[in-house]
Formats: C-alpha cells, sequence, structure tokens
C-alpha cells in the first residue's frame, strides 16, 4: 500500500475525539473543554469540571505555588 505524501494509513478514519472526566464527580465531556480545569498532581494530569471546579475554587488556589499568585 503507497501512503501519499503527508498522508496516514488509518484509511481515510477519523480518530475518535477524546474524552475528558472529571476526576471528581466523573462527569464526561469531548475535550478540548475550554472551561475545565486541568490540574497535574503527583505527576497525573487530572481534569474537573465546572461545577467542581466552582465548588472547589478556593481548596485550587491554595495548592497553587507562590510564584503563582
Amino acid at each position: 500500500m503507497t501512503i501519499p505524501p503527508g498522508g496516514s494509513d488509518d484509511g481515510g478514519l477519523a480518530a475518535e475525539p477524546a474524552r475528558l472526566v472529571c476526576a471528581r464527580c466523573g462527569a464526561s465531556a469531548e475535550a478540548p473543554q475550554l472551561t475545565w480545569t486541568c490540574s497535574l498532581e503527583h505527576g497525573t494530569r487530572r481534569h474537573f469540571c465546572v461545577t467542581c471546579s466552582r465548588e472547589n475554587l478556593r481548596s485550587i488556589e491554595g495548592r497553587l505555588d507562590l510564584n503563582r499568585w
């Protein structure tokens, strides 16, 4: 099979869109979600939905390094 320059070998099938899952409540949505919060905790990326982000804003801010303020 010959692959055209800049093409792929997936047969023209589009990849499934990535899904985000809220680490707190389990809500899911198609990525990207600009209103969701992303956190890197102990080397693991965690996503939080809008509702959980708003409900826990003070806790999230409390974990920020001082140089982020």
